[in-house]
C-alpha cells in the first residue's frame, strides 16, 4: 500500500522517515539554471515515498520569464499551496543558492504565516554567501552542500526530515541547525 493512500493518522516509514507533505520551492524568474537539480531534489523526495508540491519549478520548458499565468493567480496558487502543506503538518524545503525574490517570499510566509519548518539548501559557488536572512534565521535548518555529491545531499535532507517528528519549540517548529 502507498503511504499517501493511508488514513492520515497512520503514519509510513520509509527510507526518508515518515511520509511527509512537503512544499519545494525554486527560483523561477530569479533564473532557470538550476532546473535539472530542482527535478533531481523533488523526484528523489517522491522516491522516498513523500508527496511534494512542486508546480513549475521543475517544468524544463518553463524559462525565466515565469508561467503563462497572471501574477495574481500565481500568488494565490502558490500561498494556497502553502496553506494546504501547513494544514497537513508538512515543511517547506527551497533550494536558495539561486537568488530569488520568489523564493524568499515563499521562505517567509512558510516561517511566518503558516509556522511550519522551513529547510533550506545551499551550495556554495552561484553567490558568495547565503543569504544572512536565511542563514541567520536559528529556525531555518540549512544544508550546506556540494552539486558533485548528490548522494551526501539526499542523505543529509533525509536525516532532516526523520528529526522532523521531535519535539517541537515554544513556536511549534523542531529545532533547527545549520548542516
Amino acid at each position: 500500500m502507498r503511504c499517501d493512500t493511508l488514513p492520515a493518522q497512520k503514519r509510513c516509514v520509509l527510507n526518508y522517515g515518515p511520509f511527509m507533505h512537503i512544499y519545494f520551492s525554486g527560483s523561477i524568474s530569479g533564473g532557470r539554471d538550476d532546473v535539472d537539480l530542482y527535478r533531481a531534489i523533488v523526484e528523489n523526495l517522491r522516491t522516498g515515498g513523500h508527496h511534494v508540491i512542486a508546480g513549475e519549478v521543475t517544468n524544463p520548458e518553463l524559462h525565466g520569464g515565469g508561467e503563462p499565468l497572471g501574477d495574481q493567480e500565481i500568488f494565490e496558487r502558490d500561498l494556497a499551496w502553502i496553506e494546504e502543506i501547513s494544514r497537513l503538518g508538512g515543511v517547506l524545503v527551497a533550494e536558495v543558492s539561486t537568488p530569488s525574490t520568489g523564493v524568499g517570499y515563499e521562505v517567509a510566509a512558510a516561517r511566518y504565516r503558516f509556522r511550519i519548518p522551513v529547510i533550506c539548501l545551499y551550495r556554495a559557488g552561484r553567490t558568495q554567501r547565503c543569504s544572512a536572512m536565511v542563514a541567520g534565521d536559528p529556525e531555518i535548518t540549512l544544508i550546506r552542500y556540494d552539486k558533485t555529491d548528490m548522494a551526501e545531499l539526499f542523505a543529509r535532507l533525509g536525516e532532516v526530515l526523520r528529526t522532523m517528528d521531535q519535539p517541537a519549540n515554544d513556536a511549534g517548529i523542531p529545532a533547527s541547525r545549520d548542516l
